[in-house]
């Protein structure tokens, strides 16, 4: 399989550099596309349905194809895989729930391929990223390769969606199925972020929705641990970058997982990215030095051993990564693309799907997600 990624501002952009890497007699299948351009996306997408290119899209924050961020436009990755090997499927939740239509997702990968594996993004601010994998680990079962992220917004937390040629939901689940057989899909999710303080506990709680900690109001928790006193609480955007604070779900027997705060309701409660059961042990994590993005980037050199070769890249960071590392978050990008030496695309979204352990892929925030795409 051969990719190429490109980028560009504005329309005319994007489809001079398809056409330039089409001259050559290259004929790309599927795209894959993160814009922070609404206004943009349909005529991209029509664009693409013409030339019989089927996309699989998402809106973001800031994209990119190496460490020069791309806040203002469109990536594109393009990938001439077989079309036998792939199907795009997407499903809004006027069909169900987001779990349920992981479920009908996962199904139908199974229907077409005796091993599927997903790429997956998802629209809507509330998503719990935990459903999605149980989702599809329901249909599909455990140890499916599952790698994704939930799509974003520029931090205004307004709306987000997901899109191909022919839909678009800002609520719903976009996912590429792929023929595990024929094109690989592995990875790695790391996040670097340590804990401080002792456990406390999740007293109420509903999927992802947290009302009180230590049966304190989890908004008032979050502010007084944070050390934030007055703020514009219907402002999305500044409760973002309050979010440089984070819980870590602990649990017995397994790695912890971070969870980011992202909504902050009238009553006190907090929607966060993923879930937290009633009686989870939790504990404060705040902003860690730069040396993470060394750690991250060791840790991918290391991941190389087992996975040598890719055709492409894809990779999903944590939009609260990129406001906590700031520039040194290029460095983790371009560290990461040069270890492969191979095509990539990706954005800051807001929490990621990844692999943790063999066969174990999960939800996490603040984390930095690798896809590689491989055909075998």
């Amino acid at each position: 399989m051969k990719a190429k990624s490109i980028k560009g501002r504005s329309v005319e952009e994007i489809k001079s550099a398809i056409e330039d890497n089409m001259s050559d007699g290259y004929r790309p299948t599927s795209a894959i596309v993160f814009t922070s351009e609404e206004n943009d996306r349909s005529e991209i997408t029509e664009y693409l349905r013409d030339k019989k290119i089927q996309t699989f899209g998402s809106s973001t924050g800031a994209n990119f194809i190496d460490g020069d961020l791309n806040p203002e436009g469109t990536v594109v990755l393009l990938m001439d895989m077989k079309p036998e090997y792939f199907r795009i499927e997407i499903k809004s939740t006027d069909e169900g729930s987001i779990k349920e239509i992981a479920e009908q997702i996962g199904k139908m990968g199974l229907t077409k391929f005796k091993k599927p594996a997903f790429l997956v993004v998802s629209g809507g601010l509330a998503t719990d990223g935990d459903d999605i994998v149980e989702g599809l680990e329901k249909a599909c079962g455990k140890g499916t390769t599952i790698f994704g992220g939930l799509a974003a917004d520029k931090l205004l937390m307004q709306k987000t969606y997901v899109f191909t040629n022919e839909k678009l939901t800002d609520s719903g689940l976009l996912a590429l199925i792929l023929n595990e057989e024929k094109i690989s899909l592995k990875g790695l999710a790391v996040g670097g972020w340590k804990p401080i303080g002792i456990d406390r506990i999740i007293t109420k709680s509903r999927g992802n929705v947290v009302y009180t900690i230590d049966n304190e109001p989890a908004l008032d928790f979050i502010k007084r641990y944070a050390g934030l006193k007055e703020m514009e609480w219907s402002s999305s955007f500044g409760f973002v970058l309050a979010s440089n604070f984070q819980l870590q779900f602990m649990r017995d027997n397994k790695h912890p997982m971070m969870r980011t705060p992202m909504i902050a309701n009238e009553d006190g409660s907090i929607v966060f990215a993923g879930s937290l059961p009633e009686g989870s042990r939790v504990r404060l994590s705040l902003l860690p030095g730069f040396e993470v993005v060394d750690e991250a980037i060791q840790q991918f050199k290391k991941f190389k051993n087992q996975e040598q070769n890719a055709d492409a890249l894809i990779l999903f960071s944590c939009a609260g990564r990129q406001l906590s590392l700031g520039p040194y978050v290029s460095e983790e990008i371009n560290g990461i693309k040069e270890t492969w030496n191979a095509p990539l695309a990706g954005f800051f979204c807001f929490g990621e799907i990844g692999r943790v352990a063999e066969d174990v892929h999960e939800f996490h925030n603040m984390t930095c997600s690798l896809a590689i795409l491989r055909e075998n």
